[in-house]
């Protein structure tokens, strides 16, 4: 293999590695928490459709959590103490910047029931 054959070689295996590298840092590197985590919780006869939902999310992200529910109720995100109502057959968005690490519940407040649980890992 010639010089000029080698140098493109290298430079184009330079090339992959920092195009793999950009695209490793823009979604996260596949470990831990995403950094936009969106969820959606549907509400059916006063519970959550499929059981508690976790929604993982890093701090400093951002948190998009979408509830639709049957029954009227408040939605309290504890923790950040964010309390919203939802009327029934209704929805309530949450937008939610993820300043506090650590794991927080989502719940119907009235009713006492777990709708999700809030995983912010730093």
């Amino acid at each position: 293999m010639n010089r000029t054959a080698r140098i493109a070689l290298l430079v184009g295996g330079v090339v992959v590695i920092v195009v793999a590298l950009v695209i490793v840092l823009a979604v996260g590197g596949g470990d831990g928490a995403p950094k936009t985590a969106n969820a959606h919780v549907a509400v059916v006869n006063g519970k959550p459709a499929g059981g508690v939902k976790t929604i993982k999310a890093a701090k400093g992200g951002t948190i998009n959590l979408d509830i639709s529910s049957d029954v009227a109720d408040e939605v309290h995100v504890h923790g950040y103490d964010l309390l919203k109502d939802v009327p029934a057959g209704g929805s309530v968005t949450f937008r939610i910047p993820a300043k506090l690490d650590g794991v927080f519940e989502v719940e119907l407040e009235r009713r006492g029931v777990d709708l999700a649980k809030l995983e912010v890992e730093p």
